[in-house]
């Protein structure tokens, strides 16, 4: 009789306890933001910024950089260009008093003395400077006569060209003074191969002496190939 007492208050403590069961829930429906460190932790959210703005910031300077390098390089490249491509020269016709000319036909004037032939463009030889670069060119020449009898006609004359044709001229035929001088001063065009070389007409004549009246010069303002 006891033991069938015992049975039945077991029984009562068991149906009565704490102690239940309850299924595991299906890891399949976890929250997919559960290991978002944001979610969980704010100071490593704070942290995902500043890497994400740092990476920004670290891409747009590799950006400048690189445009920076090439306007440095087209810079240079530039220079480089002016410097190899420099040419300039300043010539006079004599150091001695002497007359060019006159002469029955026309001749181009040969510039004896040399002040300066940066890129050894000009020829004393041939009185032509040939241009060696591509770009806007500057040539000029200086005409002053001095006779050294009064009332003798000047026929002082100086034509500027470049490949055979006239840019400019600066002549005077005349008898009223025994002093005349004239310049010439153009910018041009020219191409690699282009010759610049001063003429002097039929029957003109050019004196000069150790005072350089008479010059002619040229420079390459800048390339533009």
């Amino acid at each position: 009789m006891r033991g069938l007492v015992l049975l039945c208050l077991f029984g009562t403590v068991l149906s009565n306890g704490q102690y239940q069961w309850a299924p595991e829930e299906d890891s399949g429906n976890n929250d997919p933001n559960a290991d978002n460190p944001c979610l969980t932790d704010t100071s490593s959210c704070g942290c995902c910024l500043m890497q994400k703005k740092l990476h920004q910031i670290e891409q747009l300077f590799n950006m400048t950089m690189a445009e920076f390098e090439k306007g440095l390089v087209k810079a240079q490249t530039a220079l480089n260009k002016v410097r190899t491509s420099r040419s300039a020269f300043s010539v006079a016709l004599t150091k001695e008093s002497y007359c060019y000319g006159p002469f029955l036909e026309p001749m181009n004037v040969l510039y004896q003395v040399i002040f300066l032939n940066l890129g050894g463009g000009y020829d004393s030889t041939t009185g032509v400077f040939t241009v060696d670069a591509i770009g806007r060119v500057q040539p000029g020449a200086h005409r002053v006569q001095r006779l050294w009898r009064a009332r003798v006609r000047s026929y002082a004359c100086a034509l500027l060209q470049v490949n055979g044709e006239i840019l400019a001229s600066a002549n005077d035929h005349n008898a009223q003074d025994q002093e005349d001088s004239a310049s010439i001063a153009v910018a041009v065009q020219l191409s690699t191969g282009d010759q610049v070389s001063v003429l002097m007409p039929a029957h003109c004549y050019l004196c000069g002496d150790w005072n350089h009246y008479n010059t002619f010069t040229g420079i390459l303002l800048y390339p533009t190939d």
